[in-house]
């Protein structure tokens, strides 16, 4: 897995390498020298056009100018100042000494002369706003900003795309479009999520130091980006000596008449995802509606409202079926009231391996007065519970209803209250956004996010559906429960790839992901190197 820390974090790791010796001149040296890598990488490279801001992240492009200048390159670096008034003061040394190496230097220039320079570049090497960047990028950074975007040259970011926060992933106003971010020492949330997804493209991690693996460890990663191999302990090995029932049950329990699809959507993708034997409970004016389109999978009418929402007169059925079950689905699509709210709560008080999602996070949210996490009581059990919130739905959880998460950083603050009070290893929070992250008590893992085809209606009871088959399947230990719902979102994210390939990024939908999910979990498996011992038993 890859480290993910924090912007202030990264700070820490660069005062201790100060520390073992490696002073913040070396480490601008070697971050330079990091960039002319890359560029010179890209191959077939003769024009560098380098934007320097006046700070630190500036005086990276200047060295990286230097080092380029020196295998041959023609290099023009862009300052907005004389190299005399470069603010930072390591910064301007490494100005004089690039400018006496025979790079070019170009003094704010005007619009059209910058443009004639960026479209005669081979690449364009951005080191204007670095980590430290908060906010609109004023002049003439913001001018400097779109006529990169426009110039068409292999764009290559230092540190983070300018413009971009490398703490949020967020952006207020024009920010950098890059081929490939070459950020230092570890990734940072922001470049892994929102407007970092697009902004970033390949990312290179550059550490600089043999210290720096101990150092960022020692600094308490934000997260851990997992990579395929890491998967390889949760994922079962395949084999034939299994039946329906050894591939594990599960309960799906939703649907109201005003939204019967949610509930067929997320057993279908139970199904799809390896489960070998799905249940739906539905309230009993849904079932006839939806019967004709599960032929596979029983559908069992239990007692109504008038509205075709739950009755309380459900509640013990409910609880009695999911005993018999190995993981139940509770939420998508049967609303909130009395009923449901009960049928929640008394599933929670059951030890049977539990995901809620939707609706069912809304019930929670009721019950708790959308402060969960003063409640964590509720939530204390043996088995596994999985929580599945959007932004929205996670800001309705710990009081932030008005203001939900905005970005991949806050949602798993907000997550953390939820798994934090409860203090188990039984309980994991998967935050969903344009990046999800999997929030257990002691980690938090960020599976590699899905295409946007995955932003149709559907797509989060799909992830659902697919969640309670992997926990119905598992036989890991609850302290794997983030990793394995990473390992969830990793095949609804390639399924959601393949439906993408087959009907184009807008036109796949719910239905299009749940059929690709198969094809989807054999692909991860055949790149997975199963441990020995899994492979022979």
């Amino acid at each position: 897995m890859q480290p993910v820390l924090n912007v202030e974090d990264v700070r820490r790791v660069e005062g201790g390498l100060t520390e073992v010796g490696v002073s913040i001149s070396e480490l601008m040296h070697r971050a330079g020298a990091a960039a002319a890598n890359e560029v010179l990488g890209i191959g077939d490279v003769e024009t560098v056009a380098v934007l320097c801001g006046v700070g630190n992240n500036g005086g990276d492009g200047w060295v990286a100018s230097e080092a380029l200048r020196k295998r041959g390159l023609t290099v023009t670096v862009v300052t907005p100042v004389e190299v005399e008034e470069v603010q930072s003061d390591l910064a301007r040394v490494v100005a004089r000494s690039a400018q006496a190496s025979g790079v070019s230097v170009l003094v704010a220039p005007p619009r059209d002369e910058l443009k004639a320079l960026l479209a005669s570049s081979d690449v364009v090497l951005d080191a204007m706003l670095g980590t430290g960047f908060h906010g609109g990028p004023r002049a003439p950074f913001d001018i400097w900003i779109a006529c990169v975007n426009g110039s068409g040259a292999r764009v290559v970011s230092v540190d983070v795309p300018s413009g971009l926060s490398a703490q949020t992933g967020l952006a207020d106003g024009a920010h950098v479009i890059a081929d490939m971010t070459v950020t230092m020492l570890s990734l940072k949330p922001g470049l892994l999520s929102d407007c970092g997804r697009d902004a970033c493209g390949a990312i290179v991690v550059a550490p600089l130091a043999e210290q720096t693996e101990r150092l960022v460890r020692e600094a308490d990663p934000v997260a851990w980006r997992a990579d395929l191999e890491d998967y390889a302990d949760v994922l079962q090995a395949p084999s034939n000596a299994v039946d329906k029932f050894t591939r594990g049950s599960v309960l799906v329990v939703g649907g109201s008449l005003r939204f019967p699809g949610a509930p067929v959507m997320a057993a279908l993708a139970a199904a799809r995802a390896g489960a070998g034997y799905v249940t739906l409970a539905v309230p009993a004016p849904v079932a006839p509606i939806i019967q004709p389109h599960l032929l596979e999978i029983p559908v069992l009418a239990l007692p109504a409202e008038e509205d075709g929402t739950f009755s309380t007169g459900s509640i013990e059925q409910v609880v009695q079926l999911a005993q018999k079950r190995t993981a139940t689905l509770v939420g998508p699509g049967m609303r909130v009231s009395s009923g449901t709210a009960g049928i929640v709560s008394r599933l929670i008080a059951t030890e049977v391996p539990l995901v809620i999602d939707a609706d069912g996070l809304n019930c929670l949210a009721r019950l708790t007065s959308n402060r969960l996490d003063d409640f964590p009581e509720l939530l204390r059990r043996n088995a596994p519970i999985v929580l599945t919130p959007h932004r929205r739905e996670l800001g309705r959880l710990v009081g932030l209803e008005d203001t939900p998460p905005a970005s991949l950083t806050s949602a798993m603050e907000a997550a953390r209250r939820i798994v934090w009070s409860d203090g188990g290893s039984e309980i994991t929070v998967v935050s969903k956004g344009s990046a999800t992250a999997c929030i257990g008590t002691d980690v938090a893992i960020l599976p590699k996010p899905g295409p946007a085809s995955l932003a149709t209606a559907g797509s989060g009871d799909v992830l659902a559906g697919v969640m309670a088959s992997f926990l119905a399947r598992s036989n890991t230990g609850n302290e794997d429960l983030p990793l394995l719902a990473a390992l969830a979102c990793e095949v609804h994210g390639y399924a959601g790839s393949i439906a993408a390939e087959r009907l184009g990024s807008r036109g796949a939908m719910a239905r299009d992901i749940i059929d690709a999910l198969g094809l989807a979990e054999d692909a991860l498996e055949e790149q997975i190197a199963f441990p020995e011992s899994a492979s022979q038993a």
